[in-house]
């Protein structure tokens, strides 16, 4: 019997097919999804039956492990209790998204140990799991109502090209599945980039939406400043923190993000384009610093999202972006810790410009003393 085959742009109630698919699901079905890479074919990685339809589906050996779809990067910590920073890192910054997370899964507490032993070998077959948060909407309106984890593959069979068009998804696994849901063509119509995660250091297992260049960049360690208007303490903090930096690991402050660290700043209030302030840009000057380029911007939902480490002026500036960001509590900290707040220069003779420079780079001694380095960068490329 051939598949159903809804189309997505011609529904009055998207809500009505999510319900479909999850029932489809449920009953042990196959359902193919589109995502944002290529079309998925999706089994429920709580049936056992459903898993081994999937892979007779695909024409895969049951060695060759599954991907895990999972509905958020906090779910993460559910599958890995010991994900690494990096993981940690990637997850946050890229789900959802085109890129799919090959982590260490040797955890007692895994719950991956609740699946079907049958299953658990499909999707663990050697102290790894792949782990992804697909970002079209419709398939994340799945997840979220599902019991448990979805078994996702590229819905094509084993050795043909990935489908892009659900038309494509129909001519390989018609007589397969249950139900395909018809969204047109994929947005990036390529599969996702695998990269494999151990302790700090990543490897690519395989080419997709993200490149080598554009994964290098995703795994650096960030660092942001934040002041009101980005003018003058966090661009301050900034260069001084670039400095240190720079001479604890013996390279031009050109060169850190080469070795996978980033330093910024932003401004709560800020306005884009805008210009240091004259006194900063004199201070700094007279430190062998240049901030005659720089260009504010405003805090963004991007930018707190991808930090490891905010530190900010004052504890309003902390106060405000837990208002917003809760979930980056745990990496939003005042710079100056318990010692208080950075004053705010502006307004001020060169003078009080030259006593805030001296302040922050006081606070930021102790910050300096707790990065650990090797933990914190990572390292990785291509694999052989």
């Amino acid at each position: 019997m051939s598949a159903a085959v809804i189309d997505l742009k011609n529904v009055e109630d998207q809500r009505d097919v999510v319900h479909r698919a999850v029932e489809a699901l449920v009953d042990g079905q196959l359902v193919v999804f589109p995502t944002e890479t290529v079309y998925g074919v999706a089994a429920s990685a709580l049936h056992e039956g459903a898993i081994q339809r999937l892979l007779e589906a695909k024409g895969r050996d049951a060695r060759h492990p599954m991907t895990l779809a999972i509905k958020s990067a906090e779910d993460a910590w559910d599958y890995v209790p010991r994900i690494s920073t990096l993981g940690q890192r990637l997850a946050r910054r890229c789900w959802p998204g085109p890129l799919t997370l090959v982590l260490e899964d040797d955890h007692p507490e895994s719950v991956v140990r609740q699946l079907p032993v049958a299953v658990q070998k499909v999707v663990c077959p050697a102290g790894q799991i792949g782990l992804r948060v697909p970002a079209h909407p419709i398939l994340l309106s799945v997840l979220r109502l599902c019991a448990g984890p979805l078994a996702l593959s590229s819905a094509n069979r084993t050795g043909e090209p990935a489908a892009v068009t659900a038309d494509e998804a129909i001519e390989s696994l018609r007589d397969r599945v249950e139900l395909i849901l018809n969204d047109g063509q994929c947005k990036f119509g390529q599969p996702s980039t695998v990269v494999q995660i151990r302790d700090n250091c990543w490897q690519l297992l395989r080419p997709g939406v993200f490149n080598e260049s554009t994964l290098r960049r995703l795994a650096s360690f960030m660092l942001l400043f934040v002041c009101t208007g980005n003018t003058c303490r966090s661009p301050m903090a900034g260069a001084l923190m670039q400095r240190h930096l720079a001479r604890r690991l013996g390279v031009e402050e050109a060169q850190l993000e080469d070795r996978g660290l980033l330093v910024l700043s932003a401004g709560i209030a800020a306005m884009s384009g805008g210009r240091a302030s004259a006194e900063a840009i004199e201070v700094m000057a007279e430190c062998g610093l240049d901030l005659s380029r720089h260009e504010s911007q405003p805090l963004s939902d991007r930018l707190v999202r991808f930090a490891d480490l905010i530190l900010t002026m004052t504890r309003g500036h902390r106060e405000a972006i837990l208002a917003e960001w809760s979930s980056a509590a745990a990496r939003t900290h005042l710079l100056g810790g318990s010692a208080g707040d950075v004053a705010d220069p502006v307004g001020g003779t060169t003078d009080t410009y030259r006593q805030c420079a001296s302040q922050i780079d006081e606070f930021l001694k102790p910050w300096l003393a707790q990065l650990d380095l090797e933990r914190i960068v990572a390292t990785g490329g291509s694999g052989g």
